[in-house]
């Protein structure tokens, strides 16, 4: 009697297990995840500014008084410099890997001056970089990505509709440019 109590425990427990494995990786399977669908917004290294319909990669602004703009990137041929400078009442940056994995992440509060100047690559790009840090990069922080591609989503705040105008000048004129040192 114990062994059957134990089968049917070990099998149920076994279901759960496999649904919720198959649950998490869909997904994955499906080429509908966050990095797959910022990637369908268009070329890489540039900020794509979202509505409030989706688009045709599914994806779009669900706040009325937060304005959202995405990039999709990739260091493997160098780091990926962010910046944004601007009159807003409140910005805040989040990078992710391709795995969207949080790698990263600040607002305007915790940055220098209040301006948005982030430097991701990779752990060897980086490196080479603080031997010589270009003057450019002084007060930029660096991020160390482990994954070569990944994403970025860049929010900011428009409380009022007098808001508005300033908040999708900050996210169109915010860089997401390939770093090459001069």
């Amino acid at each position: 009697m114990l062994r059957v109590v134990f089968a049917i425990l070990t099998g149920l427990f076994g279901a759960a297990l496999l649904h919720l494995v198959i649950i998490l990786s869909l997904p994955h399977f499906t080429g509908r995840d966050a990095a797959t669908r910022i990637e369908a917004e268009g070329d890489l290294n540039n900020f794509y500014l979202l509505n409030d319909e989706y688009d045709e990669a599914g994806l779009a602004n669900g706040d009325p008084f937060v304005r959202t703009a995405v990039c999709s990137f990739d260091v493997e041929d160098g780091p990926v410099h962010f910046t944004a400078r601007g009159n807003v009442p409140f910005w805040s940056i989040a990078i992710y890997d391709s795995a969207s994995n949080e790698v990263f992440s600040m607002n305007d509060r915790t940055s220098v001056g209040g301006a948005l100047d982030v430097l991701a690559g990779g752990p060897i790009q980086l490196t080479d970089l603080r031997k010589n840090l270009p003057r450019e990069l002084q007060q930029a922080i660096l991020v160390e990505m482990a994954r070569p591609d990944g994403y970025a989503v860049l929010r900011t705040l428009a409380p009022q509709a007098s808001f508005d105008e300033a908040a999708r000048n900050f996210l169109t004129e915010a860089g997401c440019e390939q770093f090459s040192a001069r």
